[in-house]
């Protein structure tokens, strides 16, 4: 069978422009670019950790 992974459904609820760089950066490699956007990530330790840098920008809920 199919083993399901929890993923997150991450938000972008705030603008990037005039932010930390990397934070940007950050940002894009999750596939968010402009607000509002969502994306849905494997909740792993490399999520967890991208969305640690920019919490103040992104709102996560779990998603089964």
């Amino acid at each position: 069978g199919v083993v399901s992974m929890e993923n997150l459904k991450i938000t972008l609820v705030k603008s990037l422009s005039g932010r930390n760089k990397k934070h940007i950066a950050t940002a894009h490699s999750l596939g968010l670019k402009t607000i509002n956007d969502v994306t849905i990530q494997p909740d792993n330790a490399q999520t967890r950790g991208k969305i640690a840098q920019i919490s103040y920008l992104v709102k996560v809920e779990a998603n089964a």
